[in-house]
């Protein structure tokens, strides 16, 4: 394969520190204008400024074993990394209307003088900024997206955490009488279907499509289980509406899995789920399973400090928490005392994910709403927050992400779900159907 010349955009370093070694024996050329946009970034506390630092911390690294202006190997079957400038002439060559002193115009002028440098070899410009591609392309720039940390091809494959499954009729008559069920992986594979662990089967009579029973997959070595029964309607009325939220409401109440993700639309329920589960078992019928309720959301601009705002932390947050609120005050009624005091008494509390890091969080339920808006590495860093007896959950609606790092196949909730779906102290379900108001549903469905 020949080699090619591969102009990296600020962006691909902002997402993925690591980038430097997946680009194969191709040769890297970094704009310097590129290092001042970084340097902008370094001081901020998220994954964009966690990747700003690592940058250049490798860049420096790489000084020692050469000048960079000259080029730089990256280490045995890699290309040669080198920094460049825009010169005169490849800055003329923008066309009028474009200005000198935008970042991205200046990083396309140092495309054209490394394409004119080497006009025998092709030169593509890396960047996850889609007009960035399309002005480059007007320039007759090949371009590329940089989509290494996507962990699905599309949307439409993201773990769904519920499948359909074809069985005898009888049963299904044997699971509603408590007998064991067993599935068998050649039955599966002949479905064309392939089970996780805690993902949740809808056992479908061959005979009858409308004789169904939900079941809950472990293993193959053991019988399927039923989702666990009790009464639908918990401490504060709130009880599962449709099949999904009860398989929700099912691995939210299982001490057995320890880790919980619920995506879904707006007004599918996965927040208020998340919500009354975690109630229930610290202030409800089942109260003690854990001391304290935890609760956060991302910030947007992601990450930035808080502190702009006045009043404690809680005032700070208490904005961005007002549909976490929402959810509270529908679970217990309209009384906002009781809330006060539980939130007073330390029971609920309200955190930024900006301060997660460095903390250990035992005995509590951990709620992260909005997740889809967090990196990959802002999802491993909270992840590894959990210390003993903790549950974690993780809702989000991939449709709705405001974090112009990510998108809906490279996103902190969509990689957590893809990395977890095999392993036994996870279970995920998707929310399908809207159940906050017959309005709500259809602008989710026509919007």
């Amino acid at each position: 394969m020949a080699k090619k010349n591969l102009i990296i955009d600020t962006n691909v370093f902002l997402s993925d520190s690591e980038c430097f070694e997946k680009f194969e024996n191709n040769d890297l050329f970094v704009p310097i204008k590129v290092l001042e946009e970084l340097d902008k970034h370094k001081a901020r506390q998220d994954s964009v400024g966690f990747h700003a630092r690592q940058t250049i911390k490798r860049f420096d690294a790489l000084r020692a074993s050469g000048s960079l202006s000259k080029g730089v190997r990256l280490g045995k079957g890699l290309g040669v990394i080198r920094f460049v400038k825009a010169s005169e002439g490849a800055l003329e060559e923008l066309p009028q209307g474009l200005s000198h002193k935008s970042s991205d115009n200046l990083i396309l002028a140092a495309a054209l003088a490394i394409k004119a440098e080497f006009p025998k070899r092709k030169c593509i410009v890396v960047s996850q900024d889609v007009n960035m591609r399309v002005i480059a392309d007007a320039l007759g720039l090949t371009t590329e997206d940089y989509i290494s940390s996507q962990v699905v091809s599309s949307r439409d494959v993201i773990y769904q955490g519920f499948v359909k499954f074809l069985v005898d009729d009888f049963m299904v008559e044997e699971f509603y009488d408590k007998q064991d069920v067993w599935l068998y992986e050649e039955d599966a594979a002949e479905q064309g279907i392939v089970l996780y662990p805690n993902q949740y089967v809808m056992l479908v009579s061959v005979e009858n499509e409308k004789k169904t029973a939900i079941a809950r997959f472990i293993n193959w070595n053991v019988p399927v289980k039923p989702l666990v029964r009790r009464d639908d309607t918990f401490s504060w009325g709130v009880a599962p509406r449709n099949k999904e939220q009860k398989c929700g409401m099912d691995m939210l109440m299982n001490d057995d899995i320890p880790f919980v993700s619920l995506i879904g639309r707006a007004g599918s329920g996965k927040t208020l789920m998340a919500m009354a589960a975690g109630l229930e078992q610290v202030l409800g019928l089942e109260k003690g399973r854990y001391n304290r309720i935890i609760v956060s959301r991302p910030v947007q601009p992601l990450g930035k400090d808080i502190g702009f705002l006045p009043g404690t932390m809680e005032e700070k947050m208490a904005p961005w928490m007002k549909p976490i609120f929402d959810n509270m005050q529908f679970i217990m009624g309209s009384d906002r005392t009781m809330l006060d005091m539980y939130l007073d008494k330390g029971v609920i509390e309200i955190d930024a994910i900006t301060y997660i890091r460095g903390r250990s969080i035992s005995d509590a339920y951990l709620i992260i709403d909005e997740a889809q808006n967090l990196t990959a590495h802002e999802v491993k860093t909270i992840l590894t927050r959990v210390g003993e007896n903790t549950k974690i959950v993780l809702t989000g609606d991939i449709e709705q992400i405001d974090n112009v790092y990510t998108n809906e196949t490279s996103n902190g909730l969509t990689f957590a779900i893809e990395k977890f779906k095999e392993s036994t102290l996870s279970g995920h379900i998707t929310f399908k159907k809207g159940e906050r108001s017959k309005l709500a549903t259809e602008a989710s469905k026509l919007l």
